[in-house]
Protein backbone atom coordinates (compact mmCIF):
# COMPACT_ATOMS: atom_id res chain seq x y z
CA UNK A 1 0.00 0.00 0.00
CA UNK A 2 0.95 3.75 -0.64
CA UNK A 3 1.97 4.78 2.89
CA UNK A 4 1.19 8.13 1.55
CA UNK A 5 -2.09 7.53 1.18
CA UNK A 6 -2.82 5.63 4.16
CA UNK A 7 -1.44 8.04 6.08
CA UNK A 8 -3.69 11.03 4.03
CA UNK A 9 -6.67 8.66 4.80
CA UNK A 10 -5.71 8.69 8.59
CA UNK A 11 -5.46 12.28 8.73
CA UNK A 12 -8.99 12.78 7.29
CA UNK A 13 -10.42 10.17 9.83
CA UNK A 14 -10.81 10.25 13.48
CA UNK A 15 -7.99 7.31 13.96
CA UNK A 16 -4.89 9.79 13.69
CA UNK A 17 -6.69 12.25 16.28
CA UNK A 18 -7.43 10.07 18.65
CA UNK A 19 -3.76 8.33 18.25
CA UNK A 20 -2.58 11.51 18.89
CA UNK A 21 -4.56 11.98 22.27
CA UNK A 22 -3.49 8.79 23.79
CA UNK A 23 -0.18 9.63 22.88
CA UNK A 24 -0.66 13.26 24.96
CA UNK A 25 -2.41 11.13 27.56
CA UNK A 26 0.23 8.74 28.23
CA UNK A 27 2.82 11.38 28.48
CA UNK A 28 0.77 13.58 31.06
CA UNK A 29 0.23 10.71 32.97
CA UNK A 30 3.83 9.88 32.51
CA UNK A 31 5.01 13.21 33.88
CA UNK A 32 2.59 13.68 36.37
CA UNK A 33 3.15 10.52 38.29
CA UNK A 34 6.31 11.31 38.20
CA UNK A 35 6.10 14.56 39.79
CA UNK A 36 4.14 13.22 42.29
CA UNK A 37 6.60 10.02 43.10
CA UNK A 38 9.43 11.67 42.70
CA UNK A 39 8.09 14.71 45.52
CA UNK A 40 6.69 11.78 47.81
CA UNK A 41 9.86 10.19 47.46
CA UNK A 42 11.98 13.03 48.41
CA UNK A 43 9.68 13.53 51.57
CA UNK A 44 9.80 9.88 52.70
CA UNK A 45 13.32 10.24 52.11
CA UNK A 46 13.78 13.99 54.54
CA UNK A 47 11.60 11.84 56.96
CA UNK A 48 13.61 8.56 56.91
CA UNK A 49 16.80 11.34 57.53
CA UNK A 50 15.29 12.72 60.34
CA UNK A 51 14.45 9.41 62.38
CA UNK A 52 17.78 8.54 61.45
CA UNK A 53 19.31 11.65 62.67
CA UNK A 54 17.19 12.24 66.04
CA UNK A 55 17.71 7.82 66.77
CA UNK A 56 21.66 9.26 66.43
CA UNK A 57 21.37 11.87 68.45
CA UNK A 58 19.26 9.66 71.52
CA UNK A 59 22.36 6.87 70.97
CA UNK A 60 24.96 9.63 71.41
CA UNK A 61 22.85 11.24 74.53
CA UNK A 62 22.67 7.51 75.96
CA UNK A 63 26.78 7.10 75.56
CA UNK A 64 27.57 10.29 76.77
CA UNK A 65 25.22 9.69 80.07
CA UNK A 66 26.55 6.12 80.84
CA UNK A 67 30.19 7.69 80.16
CA UNK A 68 29.22 10.35 82.60
CA UNK A 69 27.82 8.08 85.01
CA UNK A 70 30.50 5.39 85.42
CA UNK A 71 33.14 8.04 85.61
CA UNK A 72 31.16 9.48 88.32
CA UNK A 73 31.30 6.13 90.21
CA UNK A 74 34.45 4.69 89.60
CA UNK A 75 36.55 7.82 88.82
CA UNK A 76 38.13 5.92 85.67
CA UNK A 77 39.55 8.01 83.01
CA UNK A 78 38.28 5.74 80.31
CA UNK A 79 34.63 6.57 80.99
CA UNK A 80 35.18 10.07 79.45
CA UNK A 81 35.95 9.11 76.25
CA UNK A 82 32.51 7.80 75.48
CA UNK A 83 31.17 10.99 77.32
CA UNK A 84 33.41 13.42 75.09
CA UNK A 85 32.83 11.64 71.67
CA UNK A 86 29.03 11.49 72.20
CA UNK A 87 28.78 15.00 73.34
CA UNK A 88 30.83 16.02 70.47
CA UNK A 89 28.23 13.69 67.79
CA UNK A 90 25.44 15.74 69.64
CA UNK A 91 26.14 19.11 67.97
CA UNK A 92 26.37 17.75 64.79
CA UNK A 93 23.88 15.88 64.86
CA UNK A 94 21.70 19.13 66.10
CA UNK A 95 22.83 20.65 62.99
CA UNK A 96 21.25 17.81 60.73
CA UNK A 97 18.26 17.87 62.39
CA UNK A 98 18.23 21.87 62.28
CA UNK A 99 18.52 21.79 58.42
CA UNK A 100 15.90 19.04 57.96
CA UNK A 101 13.42 20.89 60.23
CA UNK A 102 13.85 24.22 58.88
CA UNK A 103 11.28 24.05 56.02
CA UNK A 104 8.74 22.44 58.49
CA UNK A 105 6.64 25.12 60.51
CA UNK A 106 4.81 22.59 62.06
CA UNK A 107 7.27 20.41 63.77
CA UNK A 108 10.03 23.12 63.89
CA UNK A 109 8.61 24.28 67.54
CA UNK A 110 8.55 20.63 68.85
CA UNK A 111 12.60 20.16 67.52
CA UNK A 112 13.40 23.52 69.66
CA UNK A 113 11.47 21.61 72.08
CA UNK A 114 13.88 18.57 71.73
CA UNK A 115 17.01 21.41 71.27
CA UNK A 116 16.55 22.73 74.53
CA UNK A 117 16.15 19.41 76.37
CA UNK A 118 19.78 18.20 74.94
CA UNK A 119 21.30 21.24 75.75
CA UNK A 120 19.53 21.16 79.59
CA UNK A 121 21.27 17.39 79.93
CA UNK A 122 24.36 18.92 78.16
CA UNK A 123 25.06 21.83 80.67
CA UNK A 124 23.24 18.85 83.17
CA UNK A 125 26.21 16.35 82.60
CA UNK A 126 28.58 19.12 82.46
CA UNK A 127 28.19 20.84 86.07
CA UNK A 128 28.17 16.81 87.81
CA UNK A 129 31.73 16.18 86.21
CA UNK A 130 32.78 19.67 87.36
CA UNK A 131 31.75 18.85 90.41
CA UNK A 132 32.82 15.34 90.68
CA UNK A 133 36.61 16.83 89.83
CA UNK A 134 36.30 19.56 92.55
CA UNK A 135 34.00 18.46 95.53
CA UNK A 136 36.42 17.64 98.94
CA UNK A 137 34.40 14.36 100.24
CA UNK A 138 32.24 12.07 98.03
CA UNK A 139 29.08 12.69 99.83
CA UNK A 140 28.47 15.80 98.71
CA UNK A 141 28.95 14.83 94.77
CA UNK A 142 27.33 12.10 95.52
CA UNK A 143 24.26 13.95 96.53
CA UNK A 144 24.52 15.84 93.20
CA UNK A 145 24.12 11.91 91.79
CA UNK A 146 21.42 11.01 93.61
CA UNK A 147 19.01 13.62 92.29
CA UNK A 148 16.85 12.92 89.57
CA UNK A 149 17.60 16.17 87.56
CA UNK A 150 19.45 14.18 84.98
CA UNK A 151 16.69 11.16 84.60
CA UNK A 152 14.24 14.36 84.04
CA UNK A 153 16.32 15.88 81.33
CA UNK A 154 16.68 12.41 79.40
CA UNK A 155 12.83 11.89 79.99
CA UNK A 156 11.93 15.36 78.57
CA UNK A 157 14.59 14.38 76.04
CA UNK A 158 13.12 11.25 74.78
CA UNK A 159 9.11 12.52 75.13
CA UNK A 160 9.98 14.99 72.77
CA UNK A 161 12.51 12.42 70.37
CA UNK A 162 10.01 10.04 70.64
CA UNK A 163 7.01 12.76 69.54
CA UNK A 164 9.05 14.22 66.36
CA UNK A 165 10.10 10.23 65.69
CA UNK A 166 6.34 9.27 65.85
CA UNK A 167 5.50 12.21 63.42
CA UNK A 168 8.43 11.84 60.70
CA UNK A 169 6.75 7.42 60.12
CA UNK A 170 3.67 9.19 59.71
CA UNK A 171 4.86 11.87 57.25
CA UNK A 172 7.13 8.80 55.73
CA UNK A 173 3.96 6.39 55.63
CA UNK A 174 1.83 9.50 53.81
CA UNK A 175 4.66 9.94 51.50
CA UNK A 176 4.65 6.40 50.61
CA UNK A 177 0.64 6.11 50.58
CA UNK A 178 1.15 9.24 47.91
CA UNK A 179 3.57 7.29 46.08
CA UNK A 180 1.10 4.31 45.80
CA UNK A 181 -1.58 6.91 44.55
CA UNK A 182 0.37 7.91 42.18
CA UNK A 183 1.54 4.19 41.27
CA UNK A 184 -2.17 3.55 40.90
CA UNK A 185 -3.59 6.70 39.36
CA UNK A 186 -0.38 6.02 36.47
CA UNK A 187 -1.60 2.33 36.07
CA UNK A 188 -5.38 3.12 36.05
CA UNK A 189 -4.41 5.78 33.34
CA UNK A 190 -1.44 3.80 31.45
CA UNK A 191 -4.68 0.89 30.95
CA UNK A 192 -6.95 3.23 29.78
CA UNK A 193 -4.65 5.08 27.18
CA UNK A 194 -3.19 1.30 26.07
CA UNK A 195 -7.15 0.28 25.60
CA UNK A 196 -7.80 3.29 23.84
CA UNK A 197 -4.45 2.94 21.70
CA UNK A 198 -6.27 -0.84 20.64
CA UNK A 199 -9.03 0.61 20.12
CA UNK A 200 -7.11 2.98 17.64
CA UNK A 201 -4.75 0.49 16.61
CA UNK A 202 -8.00 -1.81 15.91
CA UNK A 203 -9.29 1.15 13.79
CA UNK A 204 -6.44 1.63 12.11
CA UNK A 205 -6.33 -2.13 10.75
CA UNK A 206 -9.64 -1.97 9.48
CA UNK A 207 -9.00 1.91 7.70
CA UNK A 208 -5.51 -0.25 6.63
CA UNK A 209 -7.69 -3.54 5.39
CA UNK A 210 -10.40 -0.84 3.45
CA UNK A 211 -7.83 0.72 1.29
CA UNK A 212 -5.68 -2.40 0.67
CA UNK A 213 -8.72 -4.35 -0.83
CA UNK A 214 -9.25 0.05 -2.62
CA UNK A 215 -5.72 -0.30 -3.50
CA UNK A 216 -5.67 -4.02 -4.73
CA UNK A 217 -8.71 -3.35 -6.93
CA UNK A 218 -6.89 -0.43 -8.16
CA UNK A 219 -4.05 -2.40 -9.03
CA UNK A 220 -5.59 -5.05 -10.60
CA UNK A 221 -7.88 -2.23 -12.61
CA UNK A 222 -3.95 -1.16 -13.59
CA UNK A 223 -2.82 -4.86 -14.16
CA UNK A 224 -5.73 -5.02 -16.46
CA UNK A 225 -5.05 -1.84 -18.18
CA UNK A 226 -1.43 -2.55 -18.51
CA UNK A 227 -1.94 -6.19 -20.12
CA UNK A 228 -3.95 -4.33 -22.95
CA UNK A 229 -1.66 -1.46 -23.27
CA UNK A 230 0.85 -4.13 -23.48
CA UNK A 231 -0.79 -6.32 -25.78
CA UNK A 232 -2.25 -2.87 -28.17
CA UNK A 233 1.69 -2.03 -27.76
CA UNK A 234 2.88 -5.74 -28.82
CA UNK A 235 0.39 -5.82 -31.89
CA UNK A 236 1.42 -2.50 -33.02
CA UNK A 237 5.09 -3.61 -32.98
CA UNK A 238 4.28 -6.80 -34.68
CA UNK A 239 2.29 -5.21 -37.11
CA UNK A 240 4.97 -2.37 -37.74
CA UNK A 241 7.76 -5.03 -38.08
CA UNK A 242 5.41 -6.47 -40.67
CA UNK A 243 5.05 -3.62 -42.57
CA UNK A 244 9.11 -2.92 -42.42
CA UNK A 245 9.63 -6.50 -43.58
CA UNK A 246 7.25 -5.89 -46.47
CA UNK A 247 8.44 -2.20 -47.41
CA UNK A 248 12.02 -3.53 -47.55
CA UNK A 249 10.83 -6.86 -49.47
CA UNK A 250 9.19 -4.68 -51.76
CA UNK A 251 12.23 -2.16 -52.10
CA UNK A 252 14.38 -5.21 -52.91
CA UNK A 253 11.85 -6.11 -55.62
CA UNK A 254 11.73 -2.35 -56.77
CA UNK A 255 15.34 -2.34 -57.04
CA UNK A 256 15.75 -5.30 -58.61
CA UNK A 257 12.95 -4.36 -61.38
CA UNK A 258 14.81 -0.92 -61.85
CA UNK A 259 18.04 -2.86 -61.92
CA UNK A 260 16.07 -5.14 -65.24
CA UNK A 261 14.93 -2.06 -66.40
CA UNK A 262 18.30 -0.22 -66.68
CA UNK A 263 20.13 -3.20 -68.00
CA UNK A 264 17.30 -4.53 -70.61
CA UNK A 265 16.38 -0.46 -71.65
CA UNK A 266 18.93 1.99 -71.07
CA UNK A 267 21.66 -0.66 -71.65
CA UNK A 268 20.54 -1.48 -75.10
CA UNK A 269 19.74 2.35 -75.74
CA UNK A 270 23.88 2.93 -74.57
CA UNK A 271 24.71 -0.13 -77.02
CA UNK A 272 22.99 1.04 -79.99
CA UNK A 273 24.48 4.17 -79.43
CA UNK A 274 27.66 3.66 -78.51
CA UNK A 275 27.24 0.77 -82.33
CA UNK A 276 26.20 3.90 -84.33
CA UNK A 277 29.25 5.94 -82.89
CA UNK A 278 31.27 3.68 -84.13
CA UNK A 279 29.61 2.91 -87.49
CA UNK A 280 29.89 7.18 -87.79
CA UNK A 281 33.54 7.17 -87.29
CA UNK A 282 34.42 3.94 -89.75
CA UNK A 283 32.60 7.11 -92.18
CA UNK A 284 34.60 10.13 -91.41
CA UNK A 285 37.31 11.34 -93.18
CA UNK A 286 40.72 11.73 -91.84
CA UNK A 287 40.65 15.04 -92.79
CA UNK A 288 38.21 16.07 -90.23
CA UNK A 289 40.04 16.18 -86.94
CA UNK A 290 37.89 18.37 -84.97
CA UNK A 291 35.16 15.65 -86.12
CA UNK A 292 37.26 12.70 -84.76
CA UNK A 293 37.72 14.69 -81.15
CA UNK A 294 33.85 15.17 -81.21
CA UNK A 295 33.42 11.71 -81.88
CA UNK A 296 35.95 10.27 -79.43
CA UNK A 297 34.56 12.93 -76.31
CA UNK A 298 31.13 10.90 -77.73
CA UNK A 299 32.43 7.83 -77.39
CA UNK A 300 34.18 8.11 -73.81
CA UNK A 301 31.34 9.92 -72.65
CA UNK A 302 29.12 6.82 -73.78
CA UNK A 303 31.72 4.44 -72.13
CA UNK A 304 31.33 6.48 -68.97
CA UNK A 305 27.19 6.07 -68.87
CA UNK A 306 27.75 2.47 -69.47
CA UNK A 307 30.20 2.13 -66.49
CA UNK A 308 27.64 4.65 -64.10
CA UNK A 309 24.64 2.30 -65.51
CA UNK A 310 26.62 -1.02 -64.49
CA UNK A 311 27.46 1.03 -61.08
CA UNK A 312 23.58 1.86 -60.48
CA UNK A 313 23.10 -1.41 -61.34
CA UNK A 314 25.31 -3.34 -59.09
CA UNK A 315 24.20 -1.02 -55.86
CA UNK A 316 20.10 -1.74 -56.70
CA UNK A 317 20.52 -5.79 -57.30
CA UNK A 318 24.31 -7.23 -57.30
CA UNK A 319 24.75 -9.16 -60.11
CA UNK A 320 27.42 -10.91 -58.76
CA UNK A 321 25.60 -11.60 -55.41
CA UNK A 322 22.86 -14.04 -57.45
CA UNK A 323 25.61 -15.03 -60.29
CA UNK A 324 29.12 -15.47 -58.19
CA UNK A 325 27.74 -16.11 -54.54
CA UNK A 326 28.04 -14.04 -51.33
CA UNK A 327 32.03 -14.13 -50.69
CA UNK A 328 32.86 -13.13 -54.47
CA UNK A 329 30.00 -10.33 -54.38
CA UNK A 330 31.67 -9.45 -50.88
CA UNK A 331 35.36 -9.29 -52.49
CA UNK A 332 34.23 -7.37 -55.33
CA UNK A 333 32.64 -5.21 -53.24
CA UNK A 334 35.79 -4.70 -50.92
CA UNK A 335 37.80 -4.10 -54.15
CA UNK A 336 35.51 -1.66 -55.70
CA UNK A 337 35.04 0.50 -52.64
CA UNK A 338 38.71 0.54 -51.90
CA UNK A 339 39.84 1.91 -55.78
CA UNK A 340 36.76 4.18 -55.54
CA UNK A 341 37.58 5.77 -52.25
CA UNK A 342 41.29 5.10 -51.30
CA UNK A 343 40.37 3.20 -48.17
CA UNK A 344 42.49 -0.07 -47.39
CA UNK A 345 40.13 -2.64 -47.14
CA UNK A 346 40.93 -6.21 -45.92
CA UNK A 347 38.74 -9.32 -45.76
CA UNK A 348 38.82 -12.76 -44.15
CA UNK A 349 35.80 -14.29 -45.26
CA UNK A 350 34.71 -18.33 -44.89
CA UNK A 351 33.18 -19.99 -47.35
CA UNK A 352 29.65 -20.64 -45.94
CA UNK A 353 25.94 -21.35 -47.54
CA UNK A 354 23.34 -18.70 -47.02
CA UNK A 355 19.86 -18.69 -48.36
CA UNK A 356 18.94 -15.75 -50.63
CA UNK A 357 17.40 -13.57 -47.79
CA UNK A 358 20.38 -14.22 -45.41
CA UNK A 359 23.37 -13.59 -48.24
CA UNK A 360 21.16 -10.07 -49.06
CA UNK A 361 21.00 -9.23 -45.40
CA UNK A 362 24.77 -9.65 -44.84
CA UNK A 363 25.42 -8.04 -48.29
CA UNK A 364 23.60 -4.96 -47.37
CA UNK A 365 24.97 -4.71 -43.56
CA UNK A 366 28.63 -4.87 -45.62
CA UNK A 367 27.53 -2.28 -48.28
CA UNK A 368 25.42 0.04 -45.84
CA UNK A 369 28.89 0.02 -43.40
CA UNK A 370 31.49 0.71 -46.15
CA UNK A 371 28.98 3.54 -47.20
CA UNK A 372 29.05 4.97 -43.88
CA UNK A 373 32.95 4.78 -43.46
CA UNK A 374 33.02 6.79 -46.79
CA UNK A 375 30.70 9.54 -45.34
CA UNK A 376 31.65 9.89 -41.96
CA UNK A 377 33.87 7.55 -40.88
CA UNK A 378 37.28 9.59 -41.90
CA UNK A 379 38.82 6.07 -41.71
CA UNK A 380 42.46 4.51 -43.72
CA UNK A 381 41.64 1.08 -42.99
CA UNK A 382 38.81 -1.48 -42.76
CA UNK A 383 38.19 -5.29 -41.67
CA UNK A 384 35.50 -7.34 -42.94
CA UNK A 385 35.59 -10.89 -41.54
CA UNK A 386 32.95 -13.78 -42.09
CA UNK A 387 33.45 -16.82 -40.14
CA UNK A 388 30.60 -19.91 -39.63
CA UNK A 389 29.98 -21.58 -36.56
CA UNK A 390 27.75 -24.78 -36.00
CA UNK A 391 24.81 -22.98 -35.84
CA UNK A 392 25.21 -19.46 -36.39
CA UNK A 393 27.14 -16.96 -38.96
CA UNK A 394 29.01 -14.16 -37.81
CA UNK A 395 30.18 -11.17 -39.71
CA UNK A 396 31.85 -8.08 -38.27
CA UNK A 397 33.12 -5.04 -39.77
CA UNK A 398 35.81 -2.81 -38.37
CA UNK A 399 37.41 1.00 -38.95
CA UNK A 400 39.69 2.70 -37.75
CA UNK A 401 37.75 5.93 -38.17
CA UNK A 402 36.70 9.25 -35.97
CA UNK A 403 33.48 6.81 -34.39
CA UNK A 404 30.65 8.62 -32.89
CA UNK A 405 28.47 8.30 -29.79
CA UNK A 406 26.28 5.18 -30.64
CA UNK A 407 23.26 6.01 -28.56
CA UNK A 408 22.38 9.58 -30.38
CA UNK A 409 23.45 7.92 -33.93
CA UNK A 410 21.41 4.99 -33.86
CA UNK A 411 18.18 6.95 -32.84
CA UNK A 412 18.64 9.19 -36.23
CA UNK A 413 20.17 6.72 -38.33
CA UNK A 414 17.73 5.59 -40.93
CA UNK A 415 20.85 3.48 -42.30
CA UNK A 416 21.44 1.46 -39.20
CA UNK A 417 17.82 1.16 -38.09
CA UNK A 418 17.31 -0.38 -41.87
CA UNK A 419 20.35 -2.63 -41.08
CA UNK A 420 19.01 -3.67 -37.30
CA UNK A 421 15.87 -4.11 -38.92
CA UNK A 422 17.10 -6.66 -41.48
CA UNK A 423 19.25 -8.76 -39.07
CA UNK A 424 16.10 -8.75 -36.30
CA UNK A 425 13.81 -10.29 -39.13
CA UNK A 426 16.08 -12.83 -39.38
CA UNK A 427 16.65 -13.24 -35.57
CA UNK A 428 19.44 -12.06 -35.49
CA UNK A 429 21.39 -9.39 -32.78
CA UNK A 430 23.60 -6.90 -34.40
CA UNK A 431 25.78 -5.13 -31.94
CA UNK A 432 27.47 -1.41 -32.72
CA UNK A 433 30.43 -0.68 -30.54
CA UNK A 434 32.15 2.64 -31.07
CA UNK A 435 33.25 6.08 -29.63
CA UNK A 436 34.92 9.62 -30.74
CA UNK A 437 38.21 8.87 -31.80
CA UNK A 438 38.22 5.07 -30.83
CA UNK A 439 36.50 3.86 -34.65
CA UNK A 440 33.67 1.51 -35.25
CA UNK A 441 33.16 -2.35 -34.80
CA UNK A 442 29.62 -3.52 -36.32
CA UNK A 443 29.03 -6.66 -35.20
CA UNK A 444 26.28 -9.45 -36.45
CA UNK A 445 24.64 -12.82 -35.03
CA UNK A 446 22.91 -14.86 -37.88
CA UNK A 447 21.36 -18.02 -37.12
CA UNK A 448 22.17 -20.63 -39.78
CA UNK A 449 18.22 -21.78 -39.75
CA UNK A 450 17.15 -18.37 -39.93
CA UNK A 451 14.08 -17.37 -41.04
CA UNK A 452 12.64 -13.85 -42.04
CA UNK A 453 9.43 -13.33 -39.68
Amino acid sequence: MNVRTLLTALRKSYIFPLAVLVAAALLAINEVGYQQSNDAAKDAEVAQQKRAQINFLMQHMLDAETGQRGYLLTGGTRYLEPYNTGTARVAGVLDSLRKLYADDSKQLGEFALLSRAVAKKMSEMEITLRLRNTTITPEQWRAVIETNIGQDYMDDIRGQANSLISAATVERKSSMQRIHRSLDVSRIGITLAALLGLLAFHLYLRTAQRLNAANEAQNQALAKEKALLAEQVRERTLTLTELATHLQTVQEKERAHLARELHDELGALLTAAKLDVARVTSKIPATTPELQTRIEHLTSTLNAGIALKRRIIEDLRPSSLSHLGLIPALDILAKEFQERSGVTVSTNLEAVEVDEDSGLTIYRMVQEGLTNVAKYAAATEVTITLHTYEHHLELVVTDNGCGFDVPSRVGSSYGLKGMLHRIQALNGSLTIQSRDGAGTTLAAIIPKSARRE
